[in-house]
């Protein structure tokens, strides 16, 4: 069964065409890479894949429902993580983190993140302001939210393995195939290799003057 779909999607940004009529599903367990060189759209459709932003032409869909008609039940279903990490750099690791399981109606205990920011090699870190974490400290934060959310049906992720050690993009891999093979449904871009031991699906992007 299709997790997320979309029906003849085309997006226009500046004037631009950056795509037109897509069609793909997602079913429960997939992994759908996207591909495609800077400009051609990848970003785009993740934003309206996430419900943020409109397509021009077309629909999106989760579990065969339009997400415009199911958007609450969507977003508590759905982890996106965007070019902009989402926290707020004034707060600590477990502040941030603490707001956005609030926002999520997720039921994690300070102790929980306490141990998920250890797993993140982020020891002794966990109470100064996140703003001075370095690059690949914050992503890490960021990243944590995929530890609390293991019960949603989707994840998008546009570049998450930016800025972060070998050893983060290994921790991050493995929680991504994790999450595939208890049914969840991922469509990803990386720049880098992916190192995800998990079949996988490609859709590649055009870049169109």
């Amino acid at each position: 069964m299709a997790v997320l779909s979309v029906t003849d999607l085309s997006v226009i940004k500046r004037d631009r065409l950056l795509f037109e009529n897509l069609n793909f599903a997602v079913e429960q367990g997939s992994l759908l890479y996207v591909k495609g060189q800077n400009g051609a759209g990848k970003t785009s459709m993740l934003r309206v894949l996430a419900g943020l932003v409109d397509a021009d032409c077309g629909d999106v869909y989760f579990s065969q429902q339009n997400i415009k008609d199911c958007r609450e039940k969507y977003h508590l279903n759905l982890v996106y993580f965007g070019h902009k990490l989402g926290i707020n750099l004034t707060l600590s690791a477990v502040e941030n983190l603490e707001y956005w399981c609030r926002q999520h109606q997720v039921a994690i205990g300070v102790d929980t993140i306490f141990d998920t920011l250890a797993q993140l090699n982020l020891v002794g870190l966990e109470e100064i302001p996140v703003a001075n974490l370095s690059a690949g400290q914050q992503r890490r934060v960021a990243l944590a939210r995929f530890w609390f959310k293991q019960d949603a049906k989707v994840w998008i992720l546009d570049e998450p393995f930016t800025a972060l050690d070998t050893q983060g993009i290994e921790l991050l891999s493995k929680q991504i195939t994790t999450f595939l093979s208890a049914g969840g449904a991922v469509v990803m871009t990386s720049h880098q290799a992916l190192r995800i031991d998990y079949p996988t699906d490609e859709l590649t992007l055009e870049y169109r003057i």
